[in-house]
């Protein structure tokens, strides 16, 4: 099945950088991606405007798989400095707050992986793993307990918060601090969560700070009152000595409530919708839940795609196949767009938990910078739903799930439940 047709499916009519164009339809989007992924050469898209920021040269939108995995495998020609999470280069005072190892090269992204790899990679799988099914069970028993309503709220939402508060030692109290903290910055530009536009860099920075002196509190205590949480480990982690300075952990931090909070709970939130509308795949997977859960998790992170791009920029000038780059130009990796090529997925627009192979980009491409956290993701979703399912087998989204206003997330901020 291909996407229908639409005025998307016109070039010209194509503008990545608007806003509204990430609220169209999912199957406009769709077309979209697809007659870009159609074109022989990238196409250049002007920068957003924001004040008080310059007007850049533009950026080139990557949109196939193989141009993708061809430019993640070559960091020594395009690099994550100065950013790889903003179109626009943000100005030096951002840089203390999102200044992480996701917008650092080598040798200093190695540094910075390596340093927190040890408080926070597969090492860790048992005890990430007894505290996703801690979560999943109290989340379940207030659900019953409580009652339908707000799926992203009760359930999608608190399940990355409450995983990754209970192995940093932050306590229940502080999880809607924390909530509203992570909206402000994935929801910059939604009036929802940031009511004026001119008010958003000033929104984003005053969110930062607290996120930042937050998490300088908490490093403080465990200096001088080691508990073996999270926050001790890396607080404690060192190489050849060294350690995470506070600006380094304060960024980390800010790291994870994007990064390691906003994108499983969206795959969460998105993969109730997609299984409540395709019964048939829903009814596969209750029929033998260990069996094809695996694939589900996978397709439901193929589809839901929480990240739709990644910035790259040219370090040389060089060539991806056959695409000339000159030194400086902008590159948008739209793993949106990968994940639906039709040169790598057969019938990429059908939701299917038994797809195989899938090598979806959702937790980016091979090289330095694939995603830390992709086991600890795809370990939360799955013992979420086996909980969810096995206790609420008949549970299903009801009614339009609302989205975020935003290109770089792709978040559903809310839908309703109902069992």
């Amino acid at each position: 099945m291909y996407p229908p047709e639409s005025r998307f499916a016109q070039i010209d009519n194509i503008d990545l950088t608007d806003l509204s164009f990430w609220a169209q339809p999912y199957g406009d989007r769709d077309a979209a991606f697809a007659a870009l992924r159609g074109r022989p050469e990238p196409v250049l898209f002007r920068e957003p405007v924001m004040p008080g920021f310059g007007q850049g040269t533009g950026y080139y939108a990557m949109v196939r798989h193989a141009d993708i995995a061809e430019v993640s495998r070559r960091p020594q020609d395009f690099g994550s400095e100065p950013t790889a999470i903003s179109i626009i280069d943000l100005p030096e005072e951002f840089n203390n707050f999102f200044g992480s190892m996701i917008n650092m090269d080598n040798p200093q992204h190695a540094r910075m992986r390596r340093l927190v790899s040890r408080a926070f990679g597969r090492g860790m799988a048992a005890e990430f793993e007894a505290a996703s099914h801690k979560a999943a069970r109290k989340i379940v028993d207030d659900l019953i307990a409580e009652g339908p309503g707000d799926f992203v709220r009760k359930v999608a939402a608190i399940m990355p918060i409450a995983v990754l508060s209970g192995m940093m030692g932050i306590p229940d109290d502080d999880y809607e601090f924390i909530y509203d903290r992570s909206n402000i910055i994935v929801g910059t530009f939604d009036p929802e969560y940031v009511p004026r536009a001119d008010q958003a860099t000033a929104a984003l920075l005053k969110t930062s700070h607290e996120l930042a002196d937050y998490i300088a509190r908490l490093a403080a205590d465990r200096t001088r009152n080691p508990t073996g949480d999270l926050i001790t480990r890396l607080v404690q982690a060192q190489i050849d000595g060294e350690r995470l300075s506070p600006e380094e952990l304060s960024s980390f931090f800010i790291l994870l409530v994007v990064a390691g909070m906003e994108t499983t709970r969206n795959a969460i939130s998105r993969g109730l919708v997609l299984l409540s509308d395709h019964p048939e795949q829903r009814k596969l997977l209750l029929s033998d839940f260990e069996t094809y859960a695996p694939g589900a998790v996978e397709e439901i992170l193929r589809v839901a795609t929480p990240i739709n791009w990644m910035r790259r920029t040219v370090r040389r000038d060089c060539e991806v196949n056959g695409h000339r780059f000159t030194e400086g130009d902008k590159l948008l990796l739209f793993y949106w767009s990968a994940n639906r090529d039709e040169d790598v997925f057969p019938d990429p627009y059908e939701f299917d938990i038994t797809r195989d192979p899938n090598p979806h980009m959702t937790f980016g491409s091979v090289g330095p910078h694939f995603c830390l956290g992709a086991h600890l993701a795809r370990m939360e979703v799955t013992v979420l739903f086996r909980e969810l399912f096995s206790r609420l087998p008949e549970i299903r989204t009801v009614g339009k799930p609302r989205r975020l206003v935003a290109s770089f997330v792709e978040a559903i901020k809310h839908v309703e439940c109902a069992f």
